[in-house]
């Protein structure tokens, strides 16, 4: 399935011009949205774009994109990030860049293309005094503005492979969940390893950042999953889906899966481990990874299913990534048996 290379294009085109103006010209988002108390019913009422159908980003917005981007039933997303003026991101090793108070996350998800593409929700992290907030917006049907979903929706859609779906966009409570990290919510995806090297470059000669941090160890390009290496590809999958929970102090930590990029202990991913609470989800396997044998393997076997109840992830999937099971199965495939 073609991902999101036409995306990496924009969003290094757009970058290069938005940066070179941000400084010159003041922005004209609403800091007092963003750090105020209240929840803005609409999503322009943050002044994030310029042009919200087409996705223009307001100057002083900068887009992203990111090597290895989180499966959401095949959309595209087109990802900002809103710095207030004056201020910048500053690493933190390879994690998650830090952002200062009054910044913005911005992701906008949305199938189809060209004049046929459907804009569906946008989600917003506002970092606030208190910390951050996540808020959904649904847009409505001209394309024209988004509005405040907090118990969020259902909506039928038809995905890149021509199935009818029916899209949720999760409420407030759901976001909180997969952004929740030792009870406080945080961002999930703008770590500095899932990042460009040419972007974090661009952003420090912007002033938006403080520094390049080194990395070795830096996540796949997920546009090579079909003839790439099978092991950092698979981990790579694992960390951007499955991680934000799938770790200590996430919402499945008590499942004992350590599923992040940096973890190197194979139990702590899987092989070999038992569930911690066997029941239907694991399908009548022993082990979340049998080497060399992914029909026998829970984790597979749970990415492989889209029933309520066996399918990982819990949330934000109705539909299978066949990309993700084949990658993930290569891996386990291609596993030394013990």
């Amino acid at each position: 399935m073609r991902r999101s290379s036409a995306l990496l294009a924009v969003a290094a085109l757009a970058l290069s011009g938005a940066i070179a103006h941000a400084r010159l010209v003041s922005p004209q988002v609403s800091d007092a949205a963003i750090t105020g108390a209240s929840l803005p019913p609409k999503l322009s009422d943050f002044g994030f774009f310029i042009h919200p159908d087409a996705q223009v980003p307001t100057l002083g917005v900068t887009p992203y994109a990111l090597n290895t981007p989180l499966w959401s039933d095949g959309a595209d997303k087109l990802r900002f990030i809103y710095l207030p003026e004056g201020t910048r991101l500053h690493a933190d090793g390879e994690g998650l860049l830090r952002f200062p108070v009054g910044a913005a996350i911005i992701k906008t998800f949305a199938f189809g293309e060209g004049t046929s593409r459907r804009l569906i929700e946008t989600r917003v992290l506002l970092h606030r005094t208190d910390g951050w907030v996540p808020l959904p917006y649904r847009w409505n049907a001209e394309q024209t503005e988004a509005t405040l979903a907090l118990a969020g929706a259902r909506i039928d859609v038809t995905n890149p492979a021509g199935e009818a779906i029916s899209y949720r966009i999760p409420n407030t409570n759901q976001c909180k969940e997969c952004h929740s990290l030792n009870g406080a919510v945080i961002p999930i995806g703008p770590k500095a390893r899932n990042l460009a090297a040419a972007w974090l470059g661009d952003m420090v000669q912007a002033g938006l950042l403080d520094q390049v941090p080194e990395s070795a160890n830096r996540l796949p390009d997920w546009r090579t999953h079909v003839k790439g290496a099978a092991a950092p590809l698979a981990r790579a999958y694992l960390d951007v889906n499955c991680a934000h929970c799938h770790q200590p102090g996430g919402m499945a930590s008590n499942s004992g899966l350590d599923l992040r990029w940096e973890q190197a202990d194979p139990h702590a991913i899987g092989i070999m481990k038992r569930p911690v609470a066997a029941g239907r989800g694991a399908g009548g396997h022993e082990f979340a990874i049998v080497p060399g044998a992914p029909d026998q393997s829970i984790l597979a076997y749970r990415l492989a299913s889209a029933e309520p109840g066996v399918a990982m992830p819990e949330l934000g999937k109705s539909t299978v990534d066949p990309d993700g099971v084949a990658v993930v199965r290569r891996w386990i495939l291609e596993m030394k048996t013990q």
